[in-house]
C-alpha cells in the first residue's frame, strides 16, 4: 500500500509545520512523520501518527522508509559543514531513486532567487539540485526565505548587544517559519513544479538596519550598527561573540552578509501568497511581535551549544 506523504525532519521547526498542515487537512491514513531517532515513535503514534525512521547517514534505514512513498519531504540536514550535509544528501537522494518516490520535496534556501548565490550556505543547496538533475529523479527545490525567525542568528544580536557589527548589509526578504512550512505542505498537496525550483518568500523586504529600529521601537533599546571590513568582522565576532560559536562560522556568515549587500537574499516571488491565500506576514510585523512577546528573544543556533 502506497504512502502519499512522508515528512522528513518531523520533530524540526520546518517539518512540524508542514506535518501539522496533513494532520488538519488530510486523512491520517495518507501521511507519516519521520526522524533520524527511534525514540520519538512513540511521541508520533500516540497521536495517531504513523512514523518511520530516516537516518541521513543511514542508507538501509531510508530504503526502508520511503518504500510505496509518493510525496516525500526532503528537509536539509542541520549543519553548516557543506562536504558533510552533500554526504548526507547524496545518501537521500540514491535511496529515494532506488526505491522509486514519485516526488521528491527538497528544502532548499532562497540565496539568489532562482538564480545561483555565493553565499557560503547556498553552496549544499546548490549542490544537492544538481544531485538530483543527475539522478533524474522527479523533485521540486523549494527555496525557501531566510527565517524571520532567525533575525538574531544573521545579525548577531543577543538581548545584551548594544551594537551590532555587520560585513554587509542590504534587503532581506525575510519570511516567517511557520508560514513557510504551512506554505511547503499546501504546495506538495497542490501537486505539479516537476523538477523546478520555486520560490518561496514574503513579499516585502527589511534590511538589517530596519530590523534594528524594530528592535530599539519595541524594547526601548539603544542597539548601534555598524559596518566593518570582512577581516575585522570575523576577528571582532570571533573574540566577542556571546554564543561562542567559533572562527569557522563567522568566515562562512561573511559571505552571507556579503551575497545580503550584493541583493541576493531580497528576491520576492508571489508564489507563497497565492498558496497561503494571505498575504504573508512583514518582517517588521512579524519581529515586533516576537520582541513584544519576549523583549529577550533569543535564537538557538546563535548559541554553540545549542544545535
Amino acid at each position: 500500500m502506497s504512502l502519499k506523504y512522508l515528512i522528513t525532519g518531523a520533530t524540526g521547526g520546518l517539518g512540524s509545520q508542514v506535518l501539522s498542515y496533513l494532520v488538519d487537512n488530510v486523512p491520517a491514513s495518507e501521511y507519516a512523520a519521520a526522524s533520524s531517532n527511534e525514540s520519538n515513535r512513540k511521541r508520533f503514534e500516540d497521536r495517531g501518527i504513523a512514523f518511520r525512521v530516516v537516518n541521513y547517514d543511514d542508507p538501509e534505514s531510508m530504503e526502508i522508509a520511503f518504500k510505496d512513498v509518493e510525496n516525500l519531504l526532503f528537509v536539509s540536514t542541520n549543519t553548516f559543514d557543506v562536504a558533510k550535509r552533500e554526504k548526507q544528501h547524496q545518501n537521500f537522494i540514491n535511496a529515494a531513486k532506488k526505491m522509486s518516490v514519485k516526488h521528491v520535496w527538497y528544502t532548499s534556501l532562497a540565496f539568489g532567487g532562482f538564480k545561483d548565490s555565493r553565499a557560503d550556505v547556498q553552496q549544499a543547496h546548490l549542490i544537492t539540485e544538481e544531485m538530483m538533475r543527475k539522478a533524474d529523479i522527479n523533485f521540486t527545490s523549494i527555496r525557501e526565505g531566510l527565517y524571520t525567525d532567525a533575525f538574531p542568528v544573521f545579525m548577531g544580536w543577543y538581548p545584551s548587544t548594544s551594537k551590532i557589527y555587520l560585513s554587509g548589509d542590504g534587503p532581506i526578504a525575510f519570511t516567517l517559519r511557520a508560514e513557510l512550512g504551512e506554505a511547503t505542505a499546501r504546495l506538495m498537496v497542490q501537486g505539479g513544479h516537476d523538477r523546478e525550483i520555486v520560490l518561496l518568500t514574503a513579499q516585502e523586504t527589511v534590511s538589517f538596519t530596519d530590523i534594528v529600529d524594530v528592535i530599539n521601537e519595541t524594547t526601548d533599546r539603544q542597539v548601534e550598527t555598524e559596518i566593518v571590513s570582512p577581516e575585522e568582522f570575523v576577528k571582532i565576532k570571533t573574540a566577542t561573540d556571546e554564543g561562542g560559536k567559533p572562527k569557522g562560522f563567522f568566515r562562512a556568515l561573511e559571505t552571507w552578509h556579503a551575497a545580503i549587500a550584493e541583493g541576493d537574499a531580497g528576491f520576492t516571488d508571489p508564489l507563497m501568497a497565492t498558496l497561503l491565500g494571505r498575504k504573508p506576514t512583514p518582517a517588521r510585523e512579524a519581529v515586533r511581535a516576537l520582541l513584544k512577546e519576549n523583549r529577550d528573544y533569543e535564537w538557538h543556533q546563535n548559541y554553540a551549544k545549542r544545535g
